[in-house]
């Protein structure tokens, strides 16, 4: 009886210890490598705050997986995302990356690429970044997206005699490359292209120099917390007054500097793919949401991290669970859904996302300057890979 006992005891605790380890097995890493310190730290807390917001109302389980995310901040430096991409993939084991701006994406891409870890590219905007590795989707945005439909609108429009003014630095550039074709190709004139070094606080020569060329239309792309110094300065120097429309994509009117602008900026008319009142059921919802947990309206970076957490948990129940590299990006080829932004879908050739690109105008809806979309442009792809088709 002792032995058999004893038997039962060990056979009990094989079990247990069998369960303990099937247990561990099921826990799926997701790494977030995004700028929570540094010059861009708004857009990195942005897409964290989405992707937590998501895992909040949708619950931390999928495919009998549970999720730990762990966030790892590169201070808005590409070299420190690299580093800390190596650790994550070495040390940690993640299964999933989550990738954030450009430089720092395009730094992980090799590594995510030996690894075969699927990375949720969820801020980057330069067309390049998903190209460089087989292993990244996109559910952020391209920035020839929004500026070639600008451009269709601007020249349709009227804008015949057009300045450009841009950040340099890539994301500035292909947005700059994208809508002069674009807007060259409808009949308008580009009388000069000028470009900003990033960061920069002083736009009052450039100003000056675009009022000389006597443009009837302003062309605009700056990252983050740039746009509103650049509305302010323009204010100031009278250009308001000029006649000369502003347009761009839709970073320039972003819903986390809108609160901190004046009525300078009423009028100002871009493209995008999100506005936090657009009007439908889905986005009403996660509008609401995100202000109850945050005390702030979501931007469009908000939402990219949103929606890959979606496209994530939608790939996970198609493997059952299983995050192997090829399966899960096989999974993600093609996936559509009804995201607040409206439809989307990942192309399944490029593995870019797919979306509506909206003509907004800032307006003060219930007190607040707003970008309301009154024009579409349904499912933009990415222009420059469409080019190459």
């Amino acid at each position: 009886m002792i032995k058999r006992a004893l038997m039962i005891s060990v056979a009990a605790a094989a079990l247990v210890a069998s369960a303990g380890a099937a247990g561990a097995q099921d826990v799926l890493k997701l790494g977030l490598v995004q700028s929570m310190t540094g010059a861009l730290n708004t857009t990195g807390k942005a897409v964290v705050n989405g992707a937590l917001l998501y895992l909040k109302q949708h619950g931390d389980v999928v495919a009998g997986r549970k999720i730990q995310v762990i966030i790892k901040d590169d201070a808005t430096t590409p070299d420190a995302a690299k580093r800390l991409t190596q650790e994550l993939i070495v040390n940690d084991k993640v299964a999933i990356l989550g990738a954030g701006m450009t430089p720092s994406a395009l730094g992980m891409a090799p590594l995510v690429t030996e690894a075969k870890i699927p990375t949720v590219v969820m801020l980057a905007g330069a067309s390049i970044v998903v190209e460089r590795s087989p292993y990244m989707v996109r559910t952020s945005w391209t920035l020839g997206q929004s500026s070639e439909s600008i451009a269709d609108w601007a020249v349709k429009n009227g804008a015949r005699r057009v300045v450009t003014l841009v950040s340099d630095w890539a994301p500035g550039l292909e947005a700059e490359a994208v809508f002069k074709e674009r807007a060259i190709k409808g009949g308008a004139h580009i009388v000069e292209s000028m470009r900003v070094p990033l960061m920069n606080p002083d736009f009052a020569p450039f100003l000056q120099r675009a009022r000389d060329r006597n443009p009837d239309t302003l062309f605009v792309w700056f990252p983050g917390a740039e746009a509103a110094i650049f509305a302010k300065q323009f204010v100031e120097r009278g250009m308001d007054k000029s006649g000369i429309r502003i347009v761009g994509p839709g970073d320039l009117t972003d819903e986390d500097e809108l609160p901190g602008m004046t009525d300078a900026v009423l009028g100002i008319v871009t493209a995008y793919h999100y506005s936090a009142v657009h009007d439908s059921p889905t986005n009403k919802s996660f509008v609401a949401d995100f202000e109850k947990a945050h005390g702030k309206r979501p931007n469009p970076v908000a939402l990219s991290g949103y929606d890959g957490m979606h496209l994530i948990f939608e790939a996970l129940k198609k493997t059952g669970g299983k995050a192997d590299g090829d399966a899960l990006i096989a999974a993600m080829k093609g996936l559509k859904w009804d995201s607040p932004r409206g439809p989307i879908e990942i192309d399944p050739r490029t593995r870019d996302v797919v979306h509506n690109e909206y003509i907004r105008r800032v307006e003060r809806v219930n007190g607040q300057l707003s970008n309301v979309e009154f024009e579409t442009y349904p499912m933009v792809k990415d222009p420059t890979k469409e080019a190459r088709k």
